[in-house]
């Protein structure tokens, strides 16, 4: 069986195998890299403002909620409300 193994699989030798790449592979492989830059760079800006979008959305959101939890503890007109007499029979 060992010797039968080695007719259908022969010994790799690296040095042979190695891809020899062409200049026009190497040039389409540097602008595909010189592309993914450019799009993870606009990711980032787009990212970024994202961010600063949430935070004064937020912002606002949580002024809104702190201005109305204000505005009501000022509210006196219960405070003057009188509970009526109850009429004893």
């Amino acid at each position: 069986m060992g010797d039968s193994d080695s007719a259908f699989k022969p010994k790799i030798n690296s040095t042979a195998q190695d891809p020899v790449l062409k200049q026009a592979e190497i040039a389409y492989m540097k602008l595909i890299e010189q592309k993914n830059r450019e799009r993870v760079q606009k990711l980032q800006q787009i990212s970024k403002k994202n961010r600063l979008t949430g935070l004064v959305i937020g912002s606002g959101v949580l002024s809104v909620y702190l201005y109305s939890i204000f505005a009501v503890k000022q509210e006196t007109f219960l405070d003057d409300f009188e509970e009526p007499v109850k009429i004893q029979q």
